[in-house]
């Protein structure tokens, strides 16, 4: 079954690859930005902000939408509104004296397109998949693909900005529309349930309220453990680069490069963690519990007297750990529901992704003043926290339908 669906599997992969990297990539080129068009760091930092905001906030309608209409009517909009954010924003930089409002719109307008691309799906891939084992496998590639434009962005954004420090903004709408190409002509859409179309809002509500009932203690605890796992990756890929620079005298293209490596090692943990949970609930909660306490295992003995190499080493271990939660996170969510409301829960759970990487920079900075020496030891306490309520509140039982997990 996996093999009559590889392209359509691979075009979906083809989605958070384009979101991490229309984002992602516009890091390194932050400081240029604010010489070249003459911003505050503030300015700059809301470039990237307001993306995340506005994402966290459209992506539980999105995920609604995807249940109601279909998954590929939200997925394809929401691709093209995202390239023509880009467009805007690399408009703006090239032809106005003052582009910094326009820039904004067009971020405000990928944020948008963010909501409805990348979230809506992880449940995509639980439809087109019968077997829990082959969803796994599927998750696994999707989770796989993100983590890898994660590893390319800072490369890619650099290296572009090394010819023109706009041209990142220029290949957003590129991106965007190779993997609108993709999903309109490789992926097959659903047949349509004509007794979810005629369900009201109200219903669908109660329906959502019902899950929450049945399962809320572990989906609460799922919500929780990728909100914490992506603040811890984005607080020490902030902290990472900025000591880089300061400390390290590391710049452009060669600290692309160096952040990368964590970041290298959290995608082939991802890949490797999707090809191997399968569909057994039990093997997901142990692969995110050693996820997790391998994380907390490696920035426990982060201090700001390691050498290069070290750092490199320990953040690299802390990254393999959350290589390994992410996709089993992605899959005991997906599998783990029915499918009329796995588009709108599946996005909420996204929305919580979402919100740790929004918070973990600007908290991590806020902590690199008078609290920088105890930066490693709050990171290690939060992935404390994730093994130990993967340990008490997550309690899949083994060997029965989605539905049976319990706590």
């Amino acid at each position: 079954m996996m093999k009559g669906k590889k392209l359509a599997l691979f075009s979906l992969a083809s989605i958070p690859l384009v979101m991490t990297l229309g984002n992602s990539m516009l890091i390194p080129i932050l400081p240029i930005m604010e010489k070249e068009i003459k911003i505050s760091s503030f300015q700059s930092s809301l470039i990237i902000t307001i993306y995340s905001i506005v994402a966290i906030i459209l992506i539980p309608i999105a995920g609604y939408l995807s249940d109601k209409i279909g998954r590929k009517k939200v997925i394809i909009p929401s691709l093209i509104i995202t390239g023509a954010g880009g467009l805007l924003s690399a408009y703006a930089a090239w032809n106005m004296t003052d582009p910094y409002v326009m820039i904004m719109i067009g971020r405000f307008l990928q944020g948008i397109g963010a909501a409805g691309a990348f979230p809506v799906v992880l449940p995509t891939v639980g439809d087109m998949f019968e077997d829990e084992k082959e969803v796994s496998a599927g998750l696994g590639i999707i989770e796989t693909s993100n983590t890898f434009g994660k590893v390319l962005s800072p490369i890619v954004g650099a290296l572009l900005a090394a010819f023109i420090w706009y041209l990142p903004f220029v290949f957003i709408p590129i991106f965007c529309l190779i993997s609108i190409l993709l999903v309109w002509f490789l992926v097959k859409a659903p047949k349509e349930d004509a007794e979810k179309k005629d369900k009201t809002f109200h219903e669908f509500v109660q329906e959502v309220k019902q899950t929450f009932a049945d399962n809320g203690k572990w989906l609460i605890t799922v919500f929780i453990i990728g909100c914490l796992n992506m603040f811890i990756l984005f607080g020490f890929l902030f902290h990472f680069s900025t000591i880089l620079e300061e400390r390290f005298d590391l710049k452009g293209t060669w600290k692309g490069f160096v952040l990368a490596i964590p970041l290298l090692l959290l995608c082939v943990a991802s890949f490797a963690a999707g090809k191997k949970i399968g569909k057994n609930k039990l093997i997901m909660k142990w692969t995110i519990f050693a996820g997790n306490l391998i994380a907390a295992a490696g920035l426990v003995f982060i201090n700001t007297n390691l050498s290069f190499v070290a750092l490199s080493v320990f953040l690299s271990v802390a990254g393999l750990g959350i290589g390994l939660s992410l996709p089993a996170l992605d899959a005991l969510i997906t599998e783990g529901l029915k499918k009329e409301v796995r588009g709108t829960i599946t996005s909420l759970y996204s929305s919580m992704r979402f919100l740790g990487v929004a918070a973990g920079p600007p908290v991590i900075a806020l902590m690199m003043g008078d609290y920088e020496k105890i930066l490693y030891w709050f990171l290690t306490g939060l992935s404390v926290i994730a093994f130990l309520i993967t340990l008490f509140l997550i309690k899949p039982e083994p060997d029965k339908k989605p539905e049976s997990i319990v706590s």
